[in-house]
């Protein structure tokens, strides 16, 4: 189930902001500290923050398996992204600590994937969290999934 994707929001973002907010604090002990920190701040979606991804642009995305032992035999899969924030004015990386698993739609990005539009975190039966994102211009041009155990924020002056 989706709260605050463009289905929801585009109907009445009021209620699906409230109805999100529920589900967060409902399920708080699920999601790690940093996940639900981003998810439930005031700024991640307050689409004046010029820190918010919301028409952020995507500079960047790095799929990476760091490995360790004595043959590399150990690996983890982590995800990179950079963002362009709104305003030009600086960077938005996020890091996707052990992911699990990751689906990207991408079906109309020939002139790129143009806005951040919208997106949400959600808990997994597995004790991970997953991260939908949508991207979107005057068009849909993708959807992705990024489902792991852990997330980390950063901003960037430019």
């Amino acid at each position: 189930m989706t709260y605050i994707l463009a289905n929801e929001r585009d109907k009445d973002a009021a209620s699906a902001f409230e109805e999100y907010k529920k589900y967060l604090t409902a399920h708080k002990d699920k999601f790690s500290e940093s996940v639900f920190k981003l998810a439930s701040s005031d700024w991640w979606y307050d689409f004046n923050n010029h820190k918010c991804p919301h028409d952020a642009w995507l500079e960047r995305a790095l799929i990476s398996e760091p490995s360790k032992g004595e043959r590399n035999e150990n690996r983890t899969t982590e995800v990179i992204l950079m963002l362009l924030g709104a305003n030009q004015d600086g960077y938005i990386e996020l890091s996707y600590k052990n992911v699990v698993s990751i689906n990207l739609d991408s079906h109309n990005v020939k002139l790129g994937h143009k806005d951040w539009r919208y997106d949400e975190f959600r808990y997994t039966k597995s004790g991970l969290f997953v991260h939908e994102i949508e991207w979107s211009g005057s068009n849909e041009t993708a959807n992705w999934e990024i489902e792991a155990e852990d997330i980390e924020y950063s901003w960037h002056d430019k």
